[in-house]
C-alpha cells in the first residue's frame, strides 16, 4: 500500500494563503497542513483546523526567513538568533505553546521553515521535543520526504516547471510503497499582498492549480494510493 501525506506549509501566513490552504483541502489532494503560530493570520487558521478534523495539523516551527541577496544570504527577519541554543530553545516551546492556545491540543507533527531543523543548534532541540511529544519529525522516517514540488530554486530563481500538473502527476506515479510526504505551499495570492517577508509568492498560486487538478485526484485514485496525514500513520490496522 501507498499513503501520501501532502502538507501544506506556511498556515496562518496570510488571508491569501490560508484561503489557498483551504481550497486545497477542499477542493484538491492537501490532507494536512503546517501552522505557523507567530503569523498574523494564525488564528483564523486555526479555527478553520479546530472544525475539520480530516486535515492534520502540525506546527511549522518559524525562525526567520533567509533569501539568497547579491552572492549572499540575508535575513528578511529572525524571530531569535538561529545559532543561540537558549533562545532557540525558549522560542520552539514559546511556539508550541501558543500552538496548544490556538488549537487546543497538541500538533501531529513538527516541521520547519525554510528547514531551518536541519542545521544545529536548531535539530537536536526541534528533535529532543518531537521525542518528548512522540510526534513524527519531517525528515525522521516517519515518512519518506517529497520536497521537489516547489517552484523555485535554492536562490530563489522561479522555476514555474517544478509546481505543474505535469511534475505532479509524476511524482505522485512514482511513489514508493509505504508513507511519503509531500510538501507544498497552495495560496490564492495577488501581487502586493503582505506575506510577512517571504520570497515565494506568486508561484503559490500554480502550486494550487495543480493541487486541484481533477488529473492528479484521477492518478491516486487509479494507483490506488491513500490520501492520509500523520495522524493517521498509526491508525492502519496491521502497522507496528
Amino acid at each position: 500500500m501507498r499513503h501520501l501525506i501532502v502538507n501544506a506549509d506556511d498556515f496562518g501566513l496570510s488571508p491569501g494563503v490560508n484561503a489557498g490552504i483551504v481550497q486545497a483541502h477542499e477542493h484538491g489532494i492537501v490532507t494536512s497542513a503546517s501552522l505557523m503560530v507567530r503569523q498574523p493570520a494564525a488564528e483564523a487558521a486555526a479555527a478553520y483546523a479546530r472544525g475539520r478534523p480530516a486535515l492534520g495539523l502540525g506546527l511549522h516551527v518559524d525562525l526567520g526567513e533567509w533569501a539568497f541577496r547579491n552572492g549572499q544570504w540575508l535575513a528578511l527577519y529572525e524571530r531569535v538568533p538561529p545559532d543561540d541554543a537558549t533562545a532557540v530553545e525558549a522560542e520552539v516551546r514559546g511556539q508550541l505553546e501558543r500552538f496548544r492556545t490556538l488549537v487546543g491540543r497538541d500538533p501531529d507533527h513538527l516541521d520547519s521553515h525554510q528547514h531551518v531543523h536541519q542545521r544545529a543548534p536548531v535539530a537536536s532541540i526541534v528533535a529532543a521535543l518531537a521525542r518528548s511529544l512522540r510526534l513524527p519529525l519531517r525528515g525522521d522516517g516517519s515518512a519518506r520526504y517529497v520536497g521537489d514540488f516547489y517552484g523555485q530554486d535554492e536562490k530563489g530563481t522561479p522555476y514555474p516547471e517544478c509546481v505543474s500538473v505535469d511534475l505532479l502527476l509524476r511524482l505522485v506515479d512514482a511513489l514508493p510503497p509505504g508513507y511519503t510526504e509531500l510538501s507544498c505551499h497552495p495560496g490564492r495570492v495577488v501581487a502586493g499582498e503582505a506575506l510577512g517577508g517571504t520570497t515565494y509568492r506568486l508561484e503559490r498560486n500554480l502550486e494550487l492549480a495543480a493541487l486541484c487538478d481533477a488529473r492528479v485526484r484521477e492518478l491516486i485514485e487509479c494507483r490506488g494510493i491513500k490520501l492520509c496525514s500523520y495522524a493517521q500513520i498509526d491508525q492502519e490496522p496491521g502497522l507496528p
